[in-house]
């Protein structure tokens, strides 16, 4: 396919090929669905906030991404239309309470996008019965990732603020989302470069075989090696895909704290809550090899921050920290870790997965990793949102109510206090709200002592908390 209505027709991503094959397998296609609202405490022209939504469509083509079925080549084809006329909808939840109004976002989440030469998003202006007023936005993962959809949210406020404020500063360009396409399926068709990761995740994988721990104990791999003693993959996820999105907050000042903490000591967040986890998982199943799935946004330069699109490789990170090192040990291990990762996240996780079950061969359904993490270090108040000075405003996201993970952990900053949002999404027939309240519980507790005692053994933090 080269052309699809007269516009230029290209192959899907790595990144939007992963998306795919988990939604081809999954009885419920809403599963690529991510829905969110932006609300503002003040009164909004309406009509001029439709002219910003469509000024930024115009300025960001991947939110005027179209797919199309080449049914000869048996392949999705994506293209980029070049004008967004679609009405912008307006629904006023005035007379509702807050659950009502959120329960129906809910059920917009839940509607999955028809996929062929459709809009592969929807936003609507709501007025919520708290008298805010803002946006609602519902888009096809494989069109958009968390950051795309904070920059999309970003411009419209700006470009609004701009046309109702004196002073402020109409917003930079936005980045052409097919110029890094083509860069990236450059380096898809066989690059040097990808030949160097390729060898990378290979050696990687060739090292020795990871093990499974579970989220509430090793249950789950004991059940394994009744079949197989020799079992180091085990079964975790359900057939059933249903969802629940349960979201625990951490206030501003204990936030900061962790903040500090990482500052310091030169580190992300995404290493500390690394720590935390494998730290919890490795007290629960006593084994100081513990494997989690991490998601790497890949948008270093100018161009991958502000073109758009979906940019989350999600890959295996596994840590083998002994007991008897200190907690800053083992987080300067994840460190040196997690950087030499960063510089192969352009590799096809789907190929990853695959030459780890040619090398290792499991049963189906079987895995090492019992959840993923994803950590969004950008949210709208980086230098964006602060325009609007003291005006309060809210985000929110609402589940899609289906997933192919036992959980998913997304953690986010609040817009409001910059505290931090603990969003699991897990499938209720997995894993229970009473599993994640103390899987919650101790993670923190071990950052917290953690970064009070960073020279404590990781042995001596399991036996105090």
């Amino acid at each position: 396919m080269k052309t699809r209505k007269g516009c230029k027709a290209y192959p899907l991503t790595a990144a939007q090929k992963f998306h795919f094959y988990y939604l081809e397998h999954c009885p419920k296609k809403e599963v690529v669905n991510v829905g969110t609202s932006l609300t503002i405490e003040y009164e909004l022209d309406l009509a001029a906030l439709r002219q910003a939504i469509y000024k930024a469509y115009e300025r960001c083509d991947s939110m005027r991404l179209r797919f199309a079925y080449d049914k000869k080549e048996k392949q999705w084809y994506q293209y980029v239309i070049e004008k967004e006329e679609r009405e912008i909808e307006y629904v006023d939840f005035t007379g509702k309470t807050m659950e009502e109004a959120e329960e129906i976002m809910k059920e917009w989440t839940a509607v999955p996008f028809q996929r062929e030469d459709s809009p592969m998003n929807r936003l609507v202006i709501i007025k919520t019965p708290d008298g805010n007023q803002g946006i609602y936005l519902l888009a096809d993962h494989l069109t958009l990732d968390a950051q795309s959809l904070i920059c999309f949210m970003k411009d419209i406020i700006e470009i609004y603020c701009n046309s109702m404020f004196e002073g402020v500063e109409y917003p930079k360009e936005m980045r052409s989302y097919v110029e890094q396409l083509e860069k990236d399926l450059e380096y898809e068709a066989g690059s040097k470069a990808q030949q160097r990761d390729r060898e990378y995740f290979h050696k990687l994988i060739e090292q020795s075989e990871p093990i499974y721990n579970g989220i509430d104990g090793p249950g789950a791999l004991e059940e394994e090696r009744k079949k197989n003693p020799k079992a180091r993959a085990a079964q975790f996820i359900s057939r059933d895909v249903n969802s629940a999105l349960d979201t625990f907050h951490l206030e501003e000042e204990p936030t900061a704290r962790l903040m500090n903490f990482c500052e310091q000591q030169h580190i992300s967040l995404q290493c500390l809550l690394i720590m935390g986890i494998r730290t919890y998982l490795q007290k629960m199943n006593g084994n100081e090899d513990v494997s989690i799935n991490v998601a790497y946004a890949r948008r270093a330069t100018l161009s991958e921050k502000k073109s758009g699109g979906t940019r989350i490789h999600s890959f295996p990170f596994r840590t083998i920290i002994s007991e008897e090192k200190t907690f800053l040990e083992g987080i300067h291990m994840i460190r040196d870790g997690q950087n030499e990762i960063f510089r192969h996240t352009n590799f096809d996780p789907v190929e990853y997965f695959a030459y780890r079950r040619q090398l290792y061969p499991v049963e189906p359904g079987r895995t090492y990793e019992p959840m993923s993490l994803t950590y969004q270090p950008m949210t709208l108040k980086d230098k964006g949102l602060s325009k609007l000075g003291d005006i309060r405003y809210k985000t929110k996201w609402y589940p899609n109510g289906a997933t192919t993970q036992a959980m998913y952990l997304t953690v986010m900053h609040r817009p409001e206090d910059n505290g931090l949002d603990f969003n699991f999404e897990h499938q209720t027939a997995a894993i229970s709200k009473e599993t994640l309240e103390y899987f919650y519980y101790y993670m923190c507790k071990i950052m917290f002592k953690g970064i009070e005692k960073p020279n404590l053994k990781i042995s001596e933090i399991i036996k105090l908390i």
